[in-house]
Formats: C-alpha cells, structure tokens, sequence
C-alpha cells in the first residue's frame, strides 16, 4: 500500500504526522486490495484570522477510487472524521463485491 501524505500552506509536526500514519495502518483490516492511499492536510481561509483545518483521504482499490473529507478547527479532529467516513465506504465497497 503506497502512502503520501501531503501538506499545503503549513509545515506539520512529527506528531501529526505520526497520528495520521498510525490510523492509515489500520485501513489494512478492512480491505486487503488497498493499492493506495493520499492524504492531504490543508488550512482554508488564510485571509481571515480563523483558519480551518481540512483533511483529505483518497483511497485506491482496483477499479475504484473512494474520497473523503472533513474540516473543523483541529487537523487530527478532521482527519478523523473524515477517516471514520472513509472506513465505512471501504466496508460498503466490499460488501458489494462479495455479493
């Protein structure tokens, strides 16, 4: 399973980095055709004071492409959410191959 995790308009902490990495190990149990998996962290709205934080997810099984996203004021809140969201199309994809 090939990973990229990407950042866009910040430099992340080791921290992060280490969250979102650890939570990606587990996309493993769910699917074992994964081929790959992007992910990208971005502020919105620089020009205002209050920025928000989204997260990206794109998952890679043969012959389909699943996507994910969610903001909020945290990054680790927003890839969770969106993580969680991407957990459950990975199910509902492989339910639909089994039957």
């Amino acid at each position: 399973m090939n990973v990229q995790i990407q950042t866009v308009h910040f430099d992340a902490d080791e921290r992060l980095l280490e969250h979102v990495q650890k939570r990606l190990d587990k996309l493993k149990t769910f699917h074992d055709r994964i081929t790959g998996v992007e992910v990208y962290l971005r502020l919105e709205n620089l020009s205002q004071k209050v920025r928000d934080k989204v997260a990206e997810i794109k998952v890679f099984i043969p012959k389909h492409a699943l996507f994910a996203k969610h903001e909020s004021k945290v990054f680790e809140e927003s890839f969770d959410e969106a993580f969680d969201s991407m957990v459950s199309q990975i199910k509902r994809q492989k339910e639909k191959m089994i039957v």
